[in-house]
């Protein structure tokens, strides 16, 4: 083998080998992706199919029910509604009226939540949950910056 054809393969082998780590790479990424949705987006059928999926929006008033660390709620944005079963220890700031973000998986018209985060103050909201608000034509708030606030 002359100099410049090992040369040659050499630069392939790099190639190719930068080449199926960027493969591998998206594919872990994609893996790892969390979509956000709006309950009015999901019941549009938006995101139904994703292994992922983080819901926002406010709890229904009256949907709460508790049977130990078994809860049953819905997430609204004032449009559409997405029932929401959580087995676990709600956040001390979780209650009715109250903006959240459930992290989890659709298991038929169940939102079967893993994760489930409360604002922590009376002023902040997820910039997600705000925006589908807005684009819900129901965001009711002040300015909204998406910080935590100085607490």
């Amino acid at each position: 083998m002359t100099r410049k054809s090992r040369r040659l393969a050499l630069v392939a082998a790099l190639v190719l080998v930068a080449s199926g780590t960027a493969v591998l790479m998206a594919m872990a990424f994609r893996s790892s992706i969390v979509f956000f949705v709006s309950p009015s987006e999901l019941a549009a059928g938006g995101s139904r199919n994703a292994t992922a999926l983080r819901i926002g929006g406010l709890v229904e008033d009256g949907s709460v029910k508790r049977s130990g660390s078994d809860v049953r709620f819905r997430i609204t944005d004032l449009k559409n509604a997405v029932e929401v079963h959580y087995v676990g220890i709600l956040p001390d700031l979780f209650r009715e009226g109250q903006g959240v973000v459930a992290e989890g998986r659709m298991a038929g018209d169940v939102f079967e939540a893993s994760q489930v985060l409360a604002k922590h103050d009376e002023k902040y909201m997820p910039p997600e949950a705000v925006e589908a608000l807005k684009r819900a034509g129901e965001w009711r708030g002040g300015a909204q910056n998406g910080s935590a606030g100085g607490s």
